[in-house]
């Protein structure tokens, strides 16, 4: 036995924990990149997380083409217009399993140079010989390099090979098919969110599809993905048609959110798009980084509105390119249908509409107002966060005590800052039956209050005849 003579020190753990706050304005967006021309290219269906324009740009490439390639979009906006970051890609365009043969054809040599396009594949499929075909193929490394550059695929005579000198060759190539990228490959593709905490170390609490989600089909699946590892919550920013097969004014907006029953309270709906020079946005791209703006103005709180905060347009469109010129009482007759706009105003081409897609049949605050839906998803997210090392820990008065308090502290924390206007944390009996204690069930009832955007202000004007009276006596 051992002798224990002196003084000797145990610590025990602070009764209180440090909240793991979850993150908010991090955007998962699904669909085509040009991986091909990657100069480091993602595994095609994997997550990934980008934290600038040079990684996205060497992990998934870039080109102008946003109708084929959804993220390059969204690449471009979010880290060049709104220099905002992270983002968690996932490209489902897979260059091994999807592509087309192409014909060999001759191409003019300028400069020493032939231009093919950004489809092209530079692999051993490119096979490239004299005009017309005929002879053994030119080496590759020997006779010339292809390389990528901008929108096109470069095939560069060597000045040291054998083609150097010929003013057009014959190429024959593989190229990838965006279009294999359809909206039921991404709704399929969309249960890959479920890989991000594996592969990006992040739960997003965004989820957007530019060029994919006003397919109902695809919306509906991000509106049940909005629920992650079946525990995190996040929103689907979702896009109307706004083509000549969708909606071009704004009753057919509203006729077309019925019908494509896009009345989610995880879902927030847009129309139509928005220009920028000429460059056309889908409007749930650039609203995606107006959130993580305005998240990241408040210290990462998301219980502010983007409504009323400035896009990065100059013009707000249909996809043809059309001018869309909304009056203040159109925008908010679209507001007041659970469908988020844009208007061009008193302060300039802003953000308009405080509703989810649930409005206005769901007339649940927590439900329909967008910032204290998210203010409930990130607290709850947050609680997820920072208690899931007590589970399976004994169950006992120490440890729901260091539950309870740890959330209130955080709370009055955020009610201090103004970011609640109140808040309070309960566990008492009848929530928590003996039988569910039993079973090592506890329920912590939390009671919060987000404020509400401020959405109308009203002044009274009077006119008040006793000032005529003083006025004469003056």
């Amino acid at each position: 036995m051992d002798n224990n003579h002196g003084v000797s020190v145990i610590e025990r753990p602070t009764s209180v924990s440090v909240p793991s706050v979850a993150p908010v304005g991090i955007p998962f967006v699904i669909g085509a990149s040009p991986v091909q021309s990657a100069d480091n290219p993602a595994t095609p269906g994997v997550p990934e997380l980008c934290m600038s324009w040079a990684e996205a740009r060497e992990r998934f490439g870039y080109t102008e083409d946003w109708a084929k390639y959804n993220l390059s979009e969204f690449a471009y906006s979010h880290f060049v217009l709104y220099g905002k970051q992270p983002v968690i890609f996932c490209n489902l365009l897979d260059p091994a399993a999807m592509n087309a043969a192409v014909p060999p054809s001759d191409i003019e040599v300028e400069d020493h140079k032939a231009r093919l396009p950004l489809e092209a594949i530079n692999n051993n499929n490119l096979i490239v010989k004299v005009a017309g075909g005929t002879g053994d193929a030119f080496k590759a490394d020997v006779d010339y390099v292809a390389y990528y550059s901008e929108e096109n695929l470069i095939v560069e005579l060597l000045s040291t090979g054998d083609a150097y000198e010929q003013t057009s060759i014959n190429v024959a190539y593989r190229a990838v098919t965006p279009a294999s990228v359809t909206p039921n490959l991404v709704a399929m593709g969309l249960e890959n969110i479920e890989l991000c905490l594996a592969t990006a170390s992040i739960i997003p609490d965004l989820i957007c599809a530019p060029g994919y989600s006003h397919n109902p089909l695809v919306a509906a699946v991000m509106a049940t993905k909005t629920t992650i590892n079946g525990l995190f919550k996040a929103k689907a920013l979702i896009d109307l048609d706004s083509t000549d097969a969708g909606a071009k004014t704004v009753n057919e907006a509203v006729a077309l959110k019925t019908a494509n029953n896009f009345v989610d309270e995880n879902q927030i709906v847009c129309w139509p798009k928005l220009m920028l020079g000429d460059r056309i946005f889908h409007m749930s791209t650039q609203l995606a980084g107006l959130m993580s703006t305005v998240d990241g103005d408040n210290g990462g709180i998301p219980y502010e509105s983007p409504s009323n905060k400035h896009y990065k347009c100059n013009a707000i469109v249909l996809s043809n390119g059309d001018e869309v010129r909304l009056t203040h009482m159109q925008a908010n007759f679209l507001e007041g249908r659970g469908i988020v706009t844009a208007l061009r105003f008193l302060t300039g081409l802003v953000c308009w509409g405080n509703y989810t897609a649930c409005y206005p049949a769901n007339r649940d605050v927590k439900d329909h107002f967008i910032p204290i839906n998210r203010m409930f998803d990130w607290v709850g997210n947050t609680f997820i966060r920072t208690h899931w090392a007590s589970l399976d820990k004994p169950m006992n008065r120490r440890r729901i005590e260091n539950v309870r308090d740890t959330c209130n502290i955080w709370l009055n924390g955020l009610v201090g800052g103004g970011f609640l206007l109140g808040a309070r944390v309960e566990v008492d009996e009848d929530a928590n039956p003996i039988t569910d204690l039993m079973a090592g069930i506890v329920r912590v009832k939390i009671f919060i209050t987000p404020p509400p955007p401020l959405k109308q202000i009203i002044f009274v004007l009077e006119y008040d005849i006793s000032f005529l009276s003083l006025a004469l006596a003056a």
